[in-house]
């Protein structure tokens, strides 16, 4: 995934750029970079923060910077902001993407002129390399980030830093948000994530519909391309990567995962003992539901936090499995006997939620109930980078599937099996429960999750669940069916 976040200020602003980018720390874990224009012009910095947080790894760039217009991101892939230079002048630019078409869009590139990239380790480009590419065909930066917005498959969302201000674009179809803020008659920032210049003394002043592109200088903000009417936001913001302090939409993350877990409530007929949520997404989802149910909401095991910052996450499954058991630590008395009801955002694999779960009976629980957020996954996500997964079998639900209905199942199998009223539905869920070795297990039904986000279920995606949401190849505009 990633985060970015951009300051245009009358006055020095190094600090706002330094904490209002640690501040979307959360939603990447290898890459993360600053850039500034000041005395010495175009200044940068970009660093591995794998296994150190952004604050340790970017205190001495704060002590050297200095300019009155940065941007910072966190990224889960590619090293950014970049420097460009170019016909259309010198620039910075950072990135939340995923580029579906990145060969055909390099190949075009080469085919316009004597085009080079820079190669990544495994022989990749950078992709905010290439939106740059694509930017710098055109005339004037405005045209070339519509150009880019235009022809990404996938997703993009992007800030670009001149001398004088910042360019900043929203996903063409709204997938990812972008909002700015405004700090008395100082500066203006713009943020991925809304909570992020709050503390720094800024407030809102206004979100970026679909596709919308804005000039801000430290006067204010100038819009260069309206919004879009079609927006099609990643429901996931609310059941997982979305910090709780944000909102998105006007619908704030905290709000909805209450909403979430009172859905799922009305809807159980199970009497535990006490309600958990895995942390941190599940913690909000239960509450929400002890709240609904009367049940008391505990934490019958802690997250340890102070040596397993959430950055130092590894690649491989192995680890991450370990890491992730490493890091709960259970209290006795609140396990031993006791039936226990756990809401975790989702399952993908399944292998940690099982770990989790063998983990709790190990530690003397009688019953292990599982309530996921969200409906089960049954496509990869073709918008976004926030899952490591590499094929859709990585999912427990395909897998299952496959088993029994073979490689090559149509559409129309995989959504009887996303309906929750369907016996296909029902024996795929017995079989997760009974591979993964859980007492009970319900999931959370897509439209009361669609409910308890409360936007228009057409303004969502829903594409990991249902398939729908993938605009740019679909042959209607009336909206998703």
């Amino acid at each position: 995934m990633g985060g970015i976040f951009g300051v245009v200020s009358k006055k020095e602003c190094v600090l706002d750029l330094f904490f209002g980018t640690d501040y979307h720390s959360h939603l990447g874990t290898r890459r993360a970079g600053m850039a500034m224009y000041g005395d010495r012009g175009f200044d940068r910095a970009i660093h591995n923060i794998q296994n150190s947080p952004f604050r340790t790894k970017f205190e001495r760039d704060v002590s050297e910077f200095n300019g009155r217009i940065g941007i910072g991101c966190i990224s889960d892939y590619e090293p950014q902001p970049l420097l460009i230079q170019s016909h259309l002048g010198s620039y910075a630019i950072t990135t939340v993407c995923k580029i579906n078409n990145i060969e055909e869009l390099v190949n075009e590139a080469y085919n316009v002129g004597r085009t080079q990239f820079l190669e990544m380790s495994g022989s990749n480009i950078n992709p905010t390399e290439l939106v740059a590419s694509l930017i710098n065909q055109k005339d004037t930066i405005e045209e070339g980030i519509e150009y880019a917005l235009e022809r990404v498959d996938g997703s993009l969302t992007l800030l670009v830093m001149t001398d004088k201000g910042i360019y900043a674009g929203r996903d063409l179809y709204g997938r990812t948000p972008l909002i700015i803020g405004k700090k008395e008659e100082e500066a203006y920032c713009v943020a991925f994530e809304s909570f992020s210049y709050l503390n720094l003394g800024y407030h809102d002043v206004k979100e970026l519909g679909p596709g919308e592109i804005v000039y801000i200088t430290e006067e204010g903000y100038e819009i260069l391309r309206p919004a879009r009417d079609t927006m099609k936001i990643c429901t996931f913001l609310w059941i997982y990567y979305g910090y709780p302090t944000s909102t998105y939409e006007g619908i704030n993350v905290e709000d909805m995962r209450y909403r979430c877990g009172e859905a799922l409530a009305r809807r159980d007929c199970v009497s535990p003992d006490i309600v958990a949520g895995v942390p941190d997404s599940g913690t909000a989802h239960a509450i929400g539901y002890a709240n609904e149910s009367g049940i008391p909401f505990a934490r019958p095991f802690i997250k340890y936090t102070p040596t397993w910052p959430r950055s130092f996450m590894p690649t491989d499954q192995s680890q991450r499995n370990l890491i992730a058991k490493m890091k709960l630590i259970p209290v006795d008395k609140l396990i031993r006997g006791k039936s226990l009801l756990l809401i975790d955002d989702s399952i993908v694999r399944g292998t940690q939620l099982r770990e989790t779960t063998e983990f709790l009976y190990n530690s003397g629980a009688g019953e292990v109930h599982i309530r996921p957020a969200c409906p089960p996954l049954l496509h990869g996500c073709r918008f976004l980078n926030f899952s490591r997964s590499n094929s859709e079998y990585d999912l427990i639900t395909r897998r299952i599937i496959r088993e029994r209905e073979g490689e090559n199942v149509s559409d129309e199998v995989l959504a009887e099996y996303a309906d929750p009223d369907s016996e296909l539905y029902k024996e795929m869920i017995e079989e997760i429960r009974k591979q993964l070795n859980f007492t009970s297990l319900r999931f959370h039904r897509l439209d009361d999750m669609v409910q308890s986000v409360g936007i228009a279920k057409e303004k969502l995606c829903t594409y990991c669940w249902d398939k729908q949401g993938d605009c740019k190849n679909c042959a209607s505009c009336g909206g998703c069916k």
